[in-house]
């Protein structure tokens, strides 16, 4: 092989790999995702163990947080958070992450600079519908953190499956964490 076609196949092979990482957002700049979720019957974790799956699939790096892991757990401002939870009783948090929510409200970290986004589980029959979703999105957006794309809301009178919509809507939410970092 001549110099000319060494450095053509050298050229080539930048190309692809460049490509590579642009579509699995390393080259967008993609921040490691923290994903919680709080969960009454599991669709929520079942959610999010699939948004985990699609993550690692895109190339990200994403931290599924249990959880049993989350007492003291501040998100870090320079990675990202994605919320997912379901809405259990009168619009409450489930049980299994309430411990972290007035926790993170108690201390009330000043949070400008983290970025987040919040997939909500609920049933449109209550009057309270995703309505732990939007206690959640509401504190971090007091906590100064600024939410990206708009929050999910998924209707369980509509939807059987909530990780194929989830899985469409964080093909955006990717769009618009790529861009912002861009």
């Amino acid at each position: 092989m001549n110099s000319d076609n060494a450095c053509y196949s050298s050229l080539i092979y930048s190309m692809v790999e460049i490509t590579a990482k642009q579509k699995s957002g390393v080259e967008l700049g993609m921040k490691k995702i923290n994903l919680v979720f709080g969960t009454v019957y599991g669709n929520a974790q079942f959610v999010a163990e699939t948004l985990a799956q699609e993550l690692a699939n895109l190339g990200s790096e994403a931290k599924l947080w249990q959880p049993n892991e989350m007492a003291g757990f501040i998100p870090p401002q320079d990675e990202l958070l994605l919320i997912v939870c379901s809405t259990t009783g009168q619009g409450d948090i489930p049980d299994d992450l309430q411990p972290w929510f007035y926790e993170i409200k108690s201390v009330a970290p000043y949070l400008p600079e983290l970025k987040y986004g919040v997939i909500a589980l609920g049933d449109s029959s209550y009057d309270t519908f995703c309505g732990a979703g939007r206690q959640l999105d509401e504190l971090f957006s007091e906590l100064g953190a600024k939410r990206l794309g708009e929050r999910l809301e998924l209707d369980a009178c509509e939807t059987m499956e909530p990780e194929v919509e989830a899985k469409a809507w964080l093909q955006s939410w990717n769009q618009i964490v790529g861009s912002e970092a861009a």
